[in-house]
């Protein structure tokens, strides 16, 4: 006989379906929802790529003995093989030879596009959580500053990713490092979410999006491993290089989906919740 607790269960888990649905896909029939959705994954991917690919360089460059390159922590990413690693590896240029090529005008232009990029993650959590933009409510400087702020908790915690040791036969890790990363990535999303919407939302309510989101990253890392990294040698031998970028690109455009459909189903799932639980 099923007991009051697994019909609560069941009535959450339609009423959270329901509301996905909804929010994914706009009205009925009009699909607006899914498409501003891709296309804010899209523009994720594009400013990520730009922000990304010369900000992880310039680290590396900077330390070259202690910081990781980009290609290395992509493919630690992308959890790829080892064919995948040699052609991610041809993609870009070595550390010492980015440092000698690095200029003030690249400088001035990698803070361009990272501002950029935290703008437009800012932009798709205040979409998630219906919020107007944050410029209305404080100043322009003190929305920049959060912007730089975001950006500096972003390269912190690639810098962790990147000098930490992974053993290459694995998919994920040790379960001990595994554990430790999506608690890092809990902490770190948690934390990027209050400060991209301005400290408007509580902690609370971004919980449960920060949790999904850590676990969508590390199922599209599974993905990856089977699909994206044959798919980078694959695309590689048939078109170049550029087979190679269009690959990375797509992966991008899934980490902006899980990035912000993770917080999307976070937050239907609060509310729902704290639905539930109320009287009445």
């Amino acid at each position: 006989m099923e007991s009051s607790g697994d019909r609560q269960g069941a009535s959450l888990g339609r009423r959270l379906v329901r509301r996905l649905r909804t929010a994914a896909g706009g009205r009925p029939g009009d699909g607006g929802g899914e498409q501003e959705l891709m296309a804010r994954s899209m523009g994720f991917a594009a400013m990520g790529f730009l922000t990304l690919v010369p900000l992880l360089i310039v680290l590396a460059a900077a330390d070259p003995t202690q910081a990781a390159s980009f290609a290395q922590w992509l493919s630690r990413a992308l959890s790829a093989s080892e064919e995948a690693r040699l052609e991610i590896r041809q993609l870009f240029a070595p550390p010492r030879r980015a440092l000698r090529t690095t200029t003030s005008f690249s400088l001035a232009a990698l803070a361009v596009f990272g501002v950029t990029f935290a703008a437009t993650v800012q932009t798709g959590y205040e979409r998630v959580w219906e919020l107007g933009p944050a410029r209305r409510d404080t100043s322009y400087g003190r929305v920049l500053g959060g912007q730089v702020l975001w950006l500096c908790l972003l390269t912190g915690y690639l810098l962790l990713f990147t000098n930490t040791p992974l053993r290459r036969q694995d998919v994920v890790s040790t379960p001990h490092g595994t554990a430790a990363a999506i608690v890092i990535t809990v902490l770190f999303l948690w934390a990027s979410q209050k400060i991209a919407l301005g400290g408007r939302v509580g902690w609370t309510a971004l919980l449960p999006g920060a949790c999904l989101t850590a676990a969508g990253l590390l199922g599209l890392r599974l993905f990856s491993h089977f699909v994206f990294s044959p798919l980078i040698v694959v695309n590689a031998v048939a078109y170049g290089p550029v087979g190679a970028v269009l690959v990375v690109q797509s992966w991008l455009v899934a980490v902006g989906f899980v990035v912000y459909g993770g917080a999307l189903a976070g937050r239907i799932l609060y509310e729902e919740g704290w639905r539930s639980r109320s009287p009445g």
